[in-house]
């Protein structure tokens, strides 16, 4: 099984859906703790929604998945990724998430949306290597 990640910063709409439609993705978890933010652009929930459909990709917003605005603050602070992905994991391990996520559902091609433009300090490269380590043979896939 595989797990596909993306962050919308820096692509078009046309980038940003082409992407999305070139790797067969099924279905788009968005992760994002604000996603009517008006930073969001093409990627408001609505209108996202409808364009993703468009597509023929369903949309699902799973805000459990997001950092609390405090963690987010004081890693915007503090720089401290190491802190951060402390803080976030125990966020996730405190929220029970594998107790709210089925396999099931990642059966279909998944894809996490963030905003940031790379994953290496995202959280959604860490929901993906958190998911890695509960269920094994996991392949996680950046598409950029």
């Amino acid at each position: 099984m595989e797990i596909y990640t993306i962050g919308f910063a820096g692509k078009t709409a046309r980038e940003f859906f082409e992407v999305l439609k070139a790797n067969g993705i099924q279905q788009v978890a968005d992760v994002r703790l604000n996603n009517t933010s008006q930073l969001a652009g093409f990627t408001k929930k609505s209108d996202l929604e409808y364009f993703l459909k468009n597509c023929g990709i369903d949309y699902y917003h799973l805000e459990f998945l997001a950092p609390t605005k405090e963690i987010r603050d004081a890693y915007n602070q503090g720089k401290d990724w190491s802190r951060y992905v402390t803080d976030y994991t125990h966020l996730l391990d405190e929220r029970q998430v594998m107790k709210k996520l089925d396999e099931e559902f990642f059966r279909k091609k998944t894809c996490l949306l963030c905003s940031e433009a790379e994953p290496q300090k995202c959280h959604r490269r860490l929901i993906a290597e958190y998911l890695k380590k509960s269920w094994p043979g996991i392949q996680i896939v950046h598409i950029r």
